[in-house]
């Protein structure tokens, strides 16, 4: 009896045998309960922020913001945002991501202005750069800021990835990493489809993921691609062994909570799509091509634009 209770105490979770595989990412505000998973990075967006700046155990990093005096080209609902970024940096050992103003994503030099702004942040708050990726929505001219940034040395992480001509740009800007949205595309291929569910094996979230990956090694690019935005654990088994995920805390939860399986998980097989390189023109066809991936940057920049609003709107009334 002793020995079966020691061999089940022992047994390995989902969420240890994707830590294995995967490098894991917490996508949230909430420092003190990610901690319990010993993530390795940390992502935030202002919507999580927003959710975590209303929980009374953060309340003082909200007085915080607002007592300081006002620091040059960022506001205050930014200097919540880095505060907590700061807090998130003694969580994880290794990088956070935080998000330009997504109202910014058509213009590259106000990007470059406002990442550099934040990165100014980080440093008065004593965190250097090289523990900061700046999240920018994956546009042309957010596309051509990462490039700028990633010379002067402001790592980048590209979002609202849902096509392969946003990634293979990315690649040949030299971005750091990549956020493909797994849950999104689904999305949009249940409703236009009238599927209620995919899958794994054939989930189109998670094909999208396979190709970009694929691609990437195929051609021998740096850049690193991390999964985002999962619906379900399924998704998120059905691509173990991508560079990284980024994971909300409840599915972390259930993953922590779930007896580890065979999967087969991210297979990595050459691409058979041509080396592209895509000039302005080429990107902007290709992305009115695609109705998903069109339908879906619009969406999410509009998404997040509008929850840097509620958060500026959050900060204010406080």
């Amino acid at each position: 009896m002793a020995d079966t209770a020691a061999t089940t105490a022992a047994a390995e979770t989902a969420l240890d045998a994707l830590r294995a595989r995967t490098t894991i990412v917490a996508d949230s505000g909430d420092f003190e309960t990610i901690h319990a998973f010993e993530p390795t990075d940390a992502t935030t967006n202002p919507s999580l922020v927003l959710q975590a700046s209303r929980d009374p155990r953060y309340r003082h990093v909200v007085d915080e913001a607002l007592a300081g005096p006002p620091v040059a080209g960022v506001t205050r609902a930014e200097r919540v945002m880095t505060l907590f970024g700061r807090e998130l940096t003694r969580v994880v050992p290794r990088y956070v991501s935080t998000e330009v103003d997504a109202r910014l994503s058509f213009d590259t030099d106000a990007t470059v202005a406002k990442a550099r702004a934040l990165i100014a942040d980080y440093a008065a708050l004593g965190v250097p750069a090289d523990r900061i990726l700046i999240k920018i929505a994956s546009t042309w001219p957010g596309i051509e800021a990462a490039r700028v940034l990633e010379a002067e040395g402001i790592a980048c992480n590209m979002t609202l990835i849902f096509s392969l001509a946003q990634a293979q740009v990315c690649f040949d800007a030299g971005v750091t990493l990549i956020s493909p949205f797994v849950g999104r595309i689904t999305d949009w291929y249940k409703k236009t489809e009238g599927v209620e569910s995919y899958a794994p094996a054939d989930d189109p979230g998670v094909a999208s993921v396979r190709a970009i990956d694929a691609y990437a090694r195929s051609y021998g690019y740096p850049t690193q691609v991390m999964a985002a935005s999962f619906r379900n654990r399924d998704q998120i088994l059905a691509l173990a062994g991508a560079d990284l995920m980024t994971i909300s805390p409840a599915l972390l939860e259930e993953l922590a909570g779930l007896e580890s399986a065979a999967a087969d998980g991210l297979i990595r097989r050459p691409t058979d799509v041509p080396l592209t390189r895509l000039n302005r023109a080429g990107f902007e066809w290709a992305m009115a091509a695609d109705a998903m991936a069109g339908e879906k940057l619009a969406e999410g920049i509009r998404r997040f634009a509008d929850d840097q609003g509620a958060l500026e709107e959050g900060i204010a009334a406080v």
